[in-house]
């Protein structure tokens, strides 16, 4: 059975930070890219980080730049979203996924889905 189970996210004033775990069962995670995603209230699902299975590659958002990080550790079959210096517009829910093609922007490269955490900041 495939699983990706997020957790980490909460309520945190702007300006604060949260760290996203998201743990995936042994096959699940092997030799493949992994990304974050967000949906806020009444709107698609936005694309936030990916990471390649190396951990060697990253991209992000522009919205997120500078501000969050994404990280994986391969042995923990973990990936991690770092996001420090949070706004409100980064209100939503937060999903983990697997990527199986290299179109990482795009919510059809990922095949299998986390259930999401929720994160709310407040201003």
């Amino acid at each position: 059975q495939v699983q990706l189970v997020e957790s980490g996210g909460g309520l945190v004033q702007a300006g604060g930070s949260l760290r996203l775990s998201c743990a995936a069962s042994g096959r699940t995670f092997s030799g493949y890219a992994m990304g974050w995603f967000r949906q806020a209230p009444g709107k698609e699902h936005e694309f936030v980080a990916a990471i390649r299975w190396s951990g060697g590659s990253t991209y992000y958002a522009d919205s997120v730049k500078g501000r969050f990080t994404i990280s994986r550790d391969n042995a923990k079959n973990t990936a991690y979203l770092q996001m420090n210096n949070l706004k409100p517009e980064d209100t939503a829910v937060y999903y983990c996924a697997r990527a199986t093609t290299l179109e990482f922007k795009y919510a059809g490269a990922y095949d299998y889905w986390g259930q999401g955490t929720q994160v709310t900041v407040s201003s």
